[in-house]
């Protein structure tokens, strides 16, 4: 069973506020947890879904190597 309580903000802060110290290190560990294990999905899905080169673009990068390792050996 699940329940849903909507609650402003500044109530929420009262609540955490008079929380003991030890349950507010474990709240504080828990949202640091899940706001690492956030952004390590969000920066593996930002890399999974970036952009990509086409075969003319790699075809480019390709030919522009090969003139500079040739100005470079000259």
């Amino acid at each position: 069973m699940q329940v849903k309580v909507n609650i402003e903000f500044e109530q929420l802060l009262k609540i955490v506020k008079t929380l003991p110290s030890g349950q507010l290190k474990k709240l504080k560990a828990q949202i640091e947890k899940e706001t690492e294990e956030d952004n390590a999905v969000d920066l593996e899905t930002l890399l999974l879904n970036g952009p990509t080169a086409t075969k003319k673009q790699l075809e480019t990068i390709t030919k522009n190597r090969k003139a500079i390792n040739q100005w470079r050996t000259k």
